[in-house]
């Protein structure tokens, strides 16, 4: 028989703990999965702050300990990674908590994956290609509870982490199963305190990974149908969050955004994402901020490949006027949020073109474009950013 019936590998995520209040769940969830000596890891803002000293209160009273390591920078590095792992080491830890944003998410898997692999294998060869994953030892990776407090990357539902190289400044996707945390925690309730333009432009975030996963021309209805209502989430719920930052139904509806987003780009990424990785690594963004600042002109250069597809969508989402509606709802909901107009009102000045253009078709991400990515129209895509 013939048929052109696609052969495709799916994997979908793990425990979810969601409500308001349930980090005071973090002890027994730690316990479940054996661990009493956990290392939670977190970044620079967040380590001061009331929501983590009650996470610890929570840990401390059950005699988990209190440690903490928050030396994690915005787009974390290798050596962020090899502090962690010292800390880890000398604090004989079993586990791992990532607390925090997309950062101290990834931070804390990375340490996780690598603390007690075998001497010799870098993390850069656990780069997300073909099998390369195969080369780590599945069971010397620590296991992983993940707590978001921003409502954006969706780390707490993926497989990887990202981590830049601060030789060369190119992020790169660290991927092996086992990174998938094995109980995750979203409390709105911890995304209340975060400063609006975070607010915001992790929202951001969790918008283009289901626009992109939504366009991107691979085969995974599971991934198309959670996009698509990811999308309405965002839409109807951001505007409010960011209004009015103690709205914990905004707050709770983004938070699912935000892991939906996560799940759905197992169908794949685009051009959003592979503008945004170089830009970030290169001019250390704010990296939803940069996802919503390249978005409308994305929109443009997919338009051909799209136009039917976002048509769809806008009917779903309530949005007149197809593709064209949908740019124009897209630049509203950017002008509602702050977020600058282009890639020079960001901070981007005087930029390597030819460099940012060459890491962008580097990049895992633009495999997924709907339209394939040249050198030529991808250095165009630049510019119109600009």
């Amino acid at each position: 028989m013939s048929h052109n019936v696609p052969n495709r590998n799916w994997s979908y995520p793990t425990a979810i703990k969601f409500g308001v209040g349930r980090i005071a769940e973090l002890a027994e969830h730690c316990a479940s999965v054996g661990l009493k000596k956990p290392l939670l890891v977190t970044d620079k803002a967040l380590a001061s702050l009331p929501i983590t000293a009650s996470a610890l209160d929570v840990l401390d009273a059950a005699g988990l300990g209190r440690a903490v390591f928050s030396e994690v920078d915005p787009n974390p590095n290798e050596g962020n990674m090899e502090a962690g792992i010292a800390v880890y080491k000398d604090g004989g830890h079993d586990g791992v908590i990532c607390f925090g944003g997309g950062s101290a998410l990834d931070l804390g898997k990375m340490i996780a994956l690598m603390a007690d692999q075998k001497k010799g294998l870098s993390v850069w060869k656990l780069e997300d290609i073909d099998d390369w994953w195969t080369r780590a030892d599945a069971d010397k990776i620590a296991p992983i509870i993940a707590v978001p407090t921003t409502a954006g990357t969706g780390s707490e539902v993926g497989r990887a982490g990202v981590l830049t190289n601060s030789a060369t400044h190119k992020k790169k996707i660290i991927f092996h199963p086992k990174l998938m945390p094995a109980v995750t925690i979203c409390d709105p309730a911890l995304t209340v305190g975060m400063p609006k333009f975070i607010t915001a432009g992790t929202g951001m975030d969790a918008l283009a990974h289901c626009l992109e996963a939504y366009c991107s021309p691979f085969y995974h209805p599971m991934s198309q149908g959670i996009a698509l209502e990811g999308m309405r989430l965002v839409f109807e719920n951001l505007p409010k969050a960011y209004a009015d930052p103690g709205n914990l139904e905004a707050r709770a509806h983004m938070m699912s955004a935000a892991a939906m987003g996560a799940v759905a780009f197992q169908k794949g990424l685009g051009a959003i994402h592979s503008l945004s990785h170089p830009i970030g690594a290169v001019y250390n963004t704010h990296h939803g901020t940069t996802n919503a600042v390249v978005m409308p002109m994305v929109l443009d250069f997919n338009r051909k490949a799209i136009k039917d597809r976002i048509a769809s969508a806008a009917a779903y989402l309530g949005i007149k006027g197809g593709l064209k509606g949908f740019r124009a709802r897209i630049i509203d909901l950017r002008a509602e949020l702050g977020i600058p107009e282009d890639l020079t009102k960001l901070g981007v000045t005087n930029p390597d073109l030819d460099m940012l253009t060459k890491m962008a078709l580097e990049d895992p991400s633009c495999g997924g474009n709907p339209v394939k990515m040249t050198k030529r129209n991808t250095r165009a895509l630049f510019e119109a950013c600009l």
